[in-house]
């Protein structure tokens, strides 16, 4: 099953220093089993605000080794949904979480992210949250 990683998980991994979470090694092994789901405005953010030609043209080659699915009207009209259902139940997030969301459940894909935004979102919405595995 492949599964969406979250830019927040992307931009620990290519911080060069500091330590790193165990998302950062559950990304590794859902490269190595080629596992990774990539939506465009995910790569867009990870490539906004790199310092630097060279280093965004790395990055950006390196990406692409992960293709993205197309996003058809049915993404969009879902995500606009889970917007406005969270919402009326007083949870707030942002039009590219609903969309992550959205493509969550309609492509039946879990979703790795370090933003505890989307476990108040699974309260409502049908999403499957990845949690990295114990090493």
């Amino acid at each position: 099953m492949r599964v969406i990683v979250d830019t927040d998980v992307w931009s620990e991994a290519f911080r060069k220093s500091g330590s790193k979470s165990g998302y950062v090694e559950e990304l590794g092994n859902l490269i190595h089993e080629g596992r990774i789901q990539m939506i465009g405005f995910i790569r867009m953010e990870i490539l906004c605000g790199i310092k630097g030609e060279t280093m965004f043209s790395n990055l950006a080659t390196k990406l692409e080794a992960f293709p993205d699915r197309t996003l058809d009207e049915k993404v969009f009209v879902t995500a606009a949904s889970f917007f406005n259902l969270c919402r009326s139940k007083g949870i707030q997030g942002s039009n590219n979480d609903f969309i992550i969301c959205a493509c969550s459940v309609l492509w039946k894909m879990p979703i790795l992210s370090k933003d505890k935004d989307f476990t108040g979102y699974q309260k409502i919405l049908p999403i499957e949250i990845a949690r990295p595995r114990k090493s």
